[in-house]
């Protein structure tokens, strides 16, 4: 078994962006991910790489988007009002279909908010993440381990598909520390042909543009980005599945939600009360296999969050409202209680939720 090392969430995606061959990477401080910067700022000078933090998060979006163009692996981190200020930004990588990887480490908003962790930024994240059509892959990790392990996936599904991937963790993932194996089996170099690298005179030129002023070829566009957002779909949902099978209630969560409410489940079931989860890994695409599944059994779902229900949407497309679905959440910055968890299993199990 490979050695492990105690680290925070935050240095965990560095460090695996890096052994994933990241060497470009640009930013801004804005807590509770500035750990993410401060490690590129220390390791990137070292590995012959380039750390800049850029003057704004729009301006280090752009950087992004200029380095993504000649085919390197290049990311940015931030936390929820720089993703914002990211939007347009993750507009045009996907308008030139150009792969990246984008950490959002989610704090209470809206607006400046708090700094506490959230999970108000799913729908963001999931319906697109800026102005038009498009979507990005959203990995949501639930451990340290998994900060690492998602960061390596998060760029090879963007370069195999040539597309945005986001790690979409709340603050709690990347300030708590955990122990982290590091050895990861990093899959070869995708082959890059549309990128801007230079002719030398031997190929046509490569041109990334995402401005189409005629409607019909921008419409053609859209379709073919769109059916290769169906192939994802269709081949990489992630989720984990904890004790669902006999489960008369089920419960939705990912992130902290996810490891609050699995200690919940532990106790309902020492109380007798048949309860599950289901754990999103990937929250775009959804996976809605396993809750069409489990709907066939269960008589109730819960989604736990940090938000005021945003997950709970999909839940419900997902289940085809075959079931009530009922909201257990914390926001501005609190987390729920394995307590109040249970509270909420206990009553939908006793008739006091319908």
């Amino acid at each position: 078994m490979a050695d492990k090392v105690l680290m925070k969430g935050n240095e965990a995606i560095a460090e695996a962006a890096i052994i994933a061959g990241c060497r470009h990477y640009f930013g801004y401080p804005i807590t509770p991910q500035t750990e993410v910067a401060a490690y590129m700022a220390k390791k990137m000078p070292k590995i012959g790489g380039c750390f800049l933090q850029a003057e704004s998060e729009i301006a280090a979006i752009n950087m992004v988007y200029g380095v993504s163009a000649t085919g390197k692996r290049v990311m940015t981190s931030s936390s929820s009002p720089g993703i914002s200020l990211k939007s347009e930004g993750l507009s045009y990588l996907a308008g030139c279909d150009l792969p990246a990887l984008v950490v959002n480490v989610q704090r209470g908003g809206p607006g400046l908010g708090g700094i506490q962790p959230s999970q108000s930024d799913y729908f963001q994240a999931t319906r697109g993440g800026g102005h038009g059509d498009f979507r990005m892959i959203v990995l949501a990790p639930a451990s340290v381990q998994e900060m690492a392990e998602l960061t390596v996936k998060g760029f090879d599904l963007a370069d195999k598909y040539r597309m945005t991937s986001m790690i979409l963790a709340d603050g709690t993932m990347g300030q708590m520390m955990e122990p982290v194996s590091l050895d990861f089996d990093i899959e070869p170099p995708v082959e890059k042909p549309w990128a801007t690298t230079g002719t030398k005179m031997e190929r046509e030129h490569n041109i990334v543009n995402s401005l189409s002023l005629v409607p019909e070829e921008l419409e053609v566009l859209n379709l073919k980005r769109y059916e290769k957002y169906k192939i994802v779909e269709e081949n990489e949902t992630m989720y984990e599945e904890y004790m669902v099978d006999d489960a008369d209630i089920v419960i939705a969560a990912f992130g902290i939600a996810a490891r609050v409410s699995k200690n919940a489940v532990n106790e309902a079931r020492k109380q007798g009360i048949k309860v599950g989860l289901i754990r999103p890994i990937t929250l775009w695409p959804f996976p809605k296999a396993p809750f069409e599944k489990a709907a066939e059994h269960a008589k109730n779902f819960i989604s736990v969050e940090l938000s005021m229900g945003q997950m709970i949407e999909d839940v419900r497309l997902a289940t085809n409202c075959k079931c009530p679905v009922t909201l257990c959440n914390r926001v501005g910055g609190m987390i729920p209680s394995p307590e109040q968890v249970l509270k909420a299993i206990t009553d939908i199990h006793n008739g006091g939720v319908k």
